[in-house]
């Protein structure tokens, strides 16, 4: 095979033998051939509806909050391989996953102590509940072995979290007679700054106490609901799970892989609720969208708890756990991030989604436009025509990527307000093709 391959034999070569996320084998839509990135923007190999070069209105599916191709980044991946990009973390440890969790532990709310390395964020989440089932069955109670979240969530691909998505309506609803049968609340009410729901609050605290005996632990994304439906919701909800997880002994565990590194405006989600879970998921903009890594971080006493029963170990070690490469880049991710005004960042660009997506709610056929911190969703009272959808924002100059009945953004902290711009006028463009 030659070094480089043209565009049209990529294509062809891409739907014989390649198969691309939540899509059939071959594939019915052609995707771009991407040939380099840098900055907010995608270069294509070929013009697209008149367009070489696409701003990226998704930061990578909400990885790279940096952008792309950037020079901090890539001088700590250039850095790490010439020393060693890869060695089994089982019997054997090393700088850059040291620093990152140390780092993580010191930036995530305080009661969490203890980091276990993961490949992906759904990984992540398969080891969160794996960490709160032998909990409890070290503690001699084996038989709080189920999870309580509420409709609308999305935690992941793999088993144990495909349980935990939304079982009516959901992209896992295929395997409901095969997963683990898990509880369910109610989705709970729209709107960030809305009012609490007292008739919710209550439904919340029943289900808590009704389930208690056999609830390992709850499991829900705070604040916002990405994947789900992106929607976002009252902080006060946490704080009500907090307080009925504590008084019924039952976990807590945050799924913060989307809503982690302040794209809601806070460095983490939990921080609109001042409250701590008991485990915590994070991943995506994690190394700044570079390389595959997700970490899982748990209380001294969930950790003592497992290493206190009968198998006195967490009986989980992917092979590339802990991984230098990725856990060096990931340091200067986080590095990079904290070293800037990241608050004003995520206020300037939530600022540029208000006023560009306004226009938006005139449109035919548009249900709701909302905002919070970098992310801005309209959502359609119909599913989207993703094909006509996206060939929309192409010629806007824009890659955006929608779903069910949603045409959203979540820029990379960099975009510029020219770029924001641009990909508001991409979204409402999106919003009436689709």
């Amino acid at each position: 095979m030659p070094d480089r391959i043209g565009p049209a034999e990529l294509r062809a070569l891409d739907r014989a033998h390649v198969w691309h996320p939540y899509g059939p084998m071959p594939g019915r839509q052609e995707p771009l051939v991407v040939e380099s990135a840098s900055g907010v923007r995608l270069r294509l190999a070929q013009p697209a509806h008149g367009q070489l070069e696409l701003v990226d209105g998704m930061s990578s599916w909400w990885s790279a909050v940096h952008g792309y191709n950037h020079p901090v980044l890539n001088d700590a991946a250039r850095g790490q391989l010439d020393r060693m990009s890869h060695v089994m973390f089982g019997g054997l440890t090393h700088e850059p996953a040291v620093r990152l969790a140390t780092r993580l532990v010191k930036i995530t709310p305080e009661p969490l102590q203890h980091v276990f390395l993961a490949d992906s964020g759904s990984v992540s989440v398969e080891v969160a509940v794996k960490m709160c089932l032998q909990y409890w069955r070290s503690a001699g109670r084996p038989a709080k072995r189920r999870l309580l979240t509420w409709r609308g969530g999305y935690h992941g691909d793999t088993w144990q979290p495909m349980s935990v998505c939304d079982p009516e309506g959901g992209m896992h609803e295929l395997w409901s007679g095969s997963l683990p049968r898990q509880v369910f609340a109610d989705a709970p009410p729209d709107g960030f700054d809305a009012a609490p729901d007292d008739a919710y609050v209550r439904h919340l605290r029943e289900l808590v106490a009704a389930h208690a005996d056999e609830l390992a632990a709850v499991i829900v994304e705070p604040v916002v609901q990405g994947a789900g439906g992106m929607r976002f919701h009252s902080p006060t909800y946490l704080r009500v799970l907090r307080e009925a997880c504590d008084e019924h002994d039952v976990l807590l565990v945050f799924d913060e892989i989307a809503t982690g590194f302040g794209r809601t405006g806070q460095l983490f989600a939990a921080g609109h609720a001042g409250v701590s879970p008991d485990v915590m998921c994070v991943g995506k903009a994690l190394t700044g969208g570079y390389l595959t890594l997700a970490a899982t971080l748990c209380t001294s006493r969930v950790a003592e708890g497992i290493s206190s029963g009968d198998v006195p170990v967490l009986a989980h070690g992917p092979t590339f756990m802990g991984n230098p490469l990725a856990s060096a880049v990931a340091c200067a991710s986080v590095d990079l991030l904290l070293g800037q005004d990241w608050e004003l960042e995520v206020k300037r660009i939530g600022a540029g989604l208000r006023r560009g997506l306004a226009e938006a709610a005139g449109v035919p056929g548009v249900r709701d436009v909302r905002v919070l911190g970098a992310i801005g969703v309209v959502q359609l009272d119909h599913e989207v025509d993703m094909a006509a959808a996206t060939r929309a924002a192409v010629r806007e100059g824009v890659w955006l990527r929608p779903f069910r009945d949603l045409v959203y953004t979540m820029p990379p902290y960099v975009t510029g307000d020219d770029d924001v711009a641009r990909i508001c006028r991409a979204v409402c463009a999106a919003a009436k093709e689709g």
